[in-house]
């Protein structure tokens, strides 16, 4: 359970909780059970079994010798009582129990400590711990009450079907649940939920009768025995963001359980640091929950928990610290509601966010707002996105950097028990009915909060599954892909990049994956002569149209930057800090090109005499100096720097690979370089500030022996000789 805290009106955590189990459904049809009669056969030997279990009572003449104990036990069972009948009637409407079961199980626990063998005791413990953050804790004290008495309470049958389905025993389950409808028909209105739960174990046999290929690892370096929730990664991989209820400086509540505040690791040569709070002013004493963090690691939503309102807010990276958060402004109806879990589309405009009403007590669903004032801030109307929205609850939401997938967690669809993740594809009709992320991904037990990598091949999940450091865990998936696929390093080389690639295993994807068709461009800018970081402006053009598509500004403390490239396009890309010199780079993104990313250090140098620029962006025709239009964008830049440093003198020099005569080489490299000194005193440079020259192939950068070598060996620069 992700608690409110102490003072506050409960808050619905249901869509963010493992303890609303009794809604957890799907909407498919009911299966028709098979064998049924030899299963309810089995289960009465197994109950008959245990015929001779003594069930003690709390009963005065139990406790002759210590009445104390008896009044002290007896007083806490009513209590309990009380609070576990407001719980579950919280649930049974809709609505968020709060602390109520917690509360409960402490009372009880109480009872437990004076009398362990009562069957209606630890029945009662066994439904506290169905409602908690951590289910699977249930399941002895429910099979303890199945042997002292299976008719302690009506609802035995039912929980202790519960207890089966989340140890994946699916077809006793399915008993308990039969025999709780054969023998409960006072509880029509409760029915609903064993037929849910029929329906959710049909599918986890379906899923587990075809697993995904896929290794689910615990993150024990940053687990704890609290709650680790809504992990988000950086694009490249290497930061994890998440939340956690662990203890720290705010005040517990009354049953000792802290805030959630925001936590980040770095991850070094595959293992996670120690987690630590993340930096500037965005933790308080409220609950902080992460939402996402944009490709870019530049801006981070997150919601807040404020006395059971809970809105979306937005922090920025500024430097090394992050900013104090501001809320977001989605306009809404005349009603209040609580909006969570929300997620950045591609382009940082349009966000897509989970919202219920003023209680919850309807359920969330997946909306969608575009921004319309990036000064306010403020967003439109949000719309549903009724495709990929149940009737029960859903989110949270996660949506690719590719843009065209959608990542959910619900407890509707194909549910195979709890909160399952659902992936839906964008189509031209919006998006695709949702599709269970199968099993071992998905269990019984609530299963959400999914973050891929950007290549795919890696996911973050929250999940309260047993055997982890204890509550909700952080997972990692790695997908293993089709079977009997090789393993083969790749070196993808893009046109024109000077940058060093990176080794990747290829590995295909598993069906449930999309494959991704990206380049994401990492990096920092530092200063050539003292290697210090600088801030440094990155302007990104489409070559082809000359259109710019992006601009924006590398970190000032550390001078990272990191981008995304979509397929199917050449991209200029340029880099400019007042004082220095500009620099650029190529890149020709095929389609259907696979994931890549590149990693480099881009080094600027001050405007001295002898600093040298290669033009990255100049095309020429195959042969010949005639200069493409996809050139003008990287010549005004250079147009511009001079203009802006009148007292610069410039030489333009070609250059050639060895392939061919020389004295070819040599002539159309002095074309070449003579084509941009004409368009540079076409936009208005005096010709005495530039020269030309050819050099052919005689100052190569790189080898000759190669094609990535010769593709950096043609090109055109420019020398300052004067300033």
């Amino acid at each position: 359970m992700l608690p409110a805290k102490t003072g506050k009106k409960p808050a619905n955590w249901a869509l963010r909780q493992a303890n609303n189990m009794l809604l957890k459904t799907v909407d498919s049809k009911m299966k028709t059970m098979k064998n049924l009669n030899k299963y309810i056969i089995a289960i009465s030997l197994f109950i008959s079994g245990f015929s001779t279990a003594q069930n003690i009572e709390f009963k005065r003449s139990n406790f002759k010798d210590n009445v104390e104990d008896y009044k002290v036990a007896t007083d806490a069972i009513e209590q309990g009582v009380t609070l576990l009948e407001e719980g579950s009637m919280a649930i049974f409407e809709v609505k968020d129990p709060g602390l109520a079961f917690k509360k409960a199980l402490v009372q009880f626990e109480i009872a437990q400590k004076l009398n362990p063998e009562n069957a209606l005791n630890n029945f009662r413990i066994g439904v506290c711990h169905l409602h908690s953050s951590a289910p699977y804790q249930a399941i002895p004290f429910l099979e303890k009450a199945y042997q002292l008495d299976p008719a302690c309470d009506p609802f035995l049958y039912y929980y202790h079907g519960n207890a089966m389905q989340l140890e994946e025993k699916f077809d006793e389950a399915l008993v308990s649940y039969q025999q709780f409808e054969d023998n409960y028909r006072k509880a029509d209105n409760f029915n609903k939920f064993v037929k849910m739960r029929k329906r959710e174990c049909d599918n986890a046999k379906k899923f587990k009768a075809n697993p995904v290929r896929c290794w689910i690892d615990n993150l024990k370096e940053i687990n704890t025995e609290h709650d680790e929730i809504a992990p988000t990664i950086t694009t490249d991989g290497a930061e994890i963001i998440f939340s956690s209820n662990r203890p720290n400086s705010n005040k517990p509540n009354e049953v000792g359980e802290y805030d959630h505040d925001i936590y980040t690791s770095s991850n070094t040569e595959g293992d996670w640091k120690k987690a630590s709070p993340i930096s500037g002013n965005v933790n308080s004493n409220l609950d902080d929950i992460v939402n996402n963090l944009y490709y870019d690691g530049t801006k981070m939503l997150l919601h807040k928990d404020n006395e059971g309102q809970i809105d979306i807010y937005e922090t920025t990276l500024d430097g090394a610290k992050w900013t104090t958060p501001e809320i977001m402004h989605f306009q809404i109806s005349t009603k209040r509601t609580n909006d969570m879990y929300a997620s950045y589309n591609h382009d940082g405009y349009n966000i897509y966010f989970a919202r219920g009403n003023e209680n919850l007590s309807k359920g969330t669903n997946i909306m969608y707002s575009g921004m319309q004032s990036m000064l306010k801030k403020d967003y439109k109307t949000a719309t549903s996105i009724n495709q990929v929205n149940s009737q029960f609850n859903d989110g949270p939401v996660y949506l690719h950097i590719d843009g065209k997938t959608m990542y959910i967690a619900s407890q509707g669809h194909e549910s195979i028990g709890g909160y399952d993740i659902f992936i839906s594809t964008k189509t031209q009709s919006g998006w695709s009915a949702p599709k269970n992320m199968g099993y071992p991904i998905n269990t019984p037990y609530d299963d959400f909060f999914f973050a891929p990598t950007a290549n795919g091949k890696y996911a973050y999940i929250s999940s309260n599954r047993p055997n982890g450091a204890g509550g909700f865990d952080i997972y990692k998936v790695t997908f293993w892909g089709a079977p009997k696929k090789p393993i083969v390093d790749m070196e993808d080389y893009l046109l024109a990049s000077i940058a060093e690639p990176i080794k990747d295993p290829q590995i295909e994807d598993v069906v449930n994956v999309n494959k991704v068709s990206l380049t994401v461009f990492k990096g920092k800018t530092i200063d050539a002569l003292i290697n210090k970081a600088i801030e440094a402006n990155i302007e990104i053009t489409d070559n082809k149209s000359g259109k710019i598509i992006e601009r924006f500004t590398t970190n000032s403390a550390t001078g990272k930057f990191l981008l995304s490239l979509e397929a199917g396009i050449n991209y200029g890309i340029a880099v400019k800090a007042e004082g220095y010199l500009f620099h650029s780079e190529n890149f020709d993104v095929p389609d259907g090109s696979d994931y890549n990313l590149i990693n480099k250090t881009i080094e600027l140098k001050n405007i001295a005499v002898g600093s040298k620029i290669a033009l990255r962006n100049i095309f020429f025709d195959v042969g010949q100096a005639t200069l493409r239009s996809e050139s003008d964008a990287e010549l005004d830049r250079l147009v511009k720097l001079l203009k802006d440093v009148p007292a610069l003198k410039v030489e333009i020099s070609g250059h050639t690979d060895n392939t061919g005569p020389s004295s070819i080489n040599d002539k159309l490299s002095q074309e070449r370089a003579d084509a941009v000194v004409v368009y540079l005193k076409g936009k208005g440079i005096s010709a005495g500030r530039l020269s030309a020259k050819g050099y052919g192939s005689s100052q190569p950068i790189a080898s000759n022996k190669n094609v990535q070598g010769r593709q950096e060996n043609r090109r055109t620069e420019f020398e300052i000789i004067e300033n």
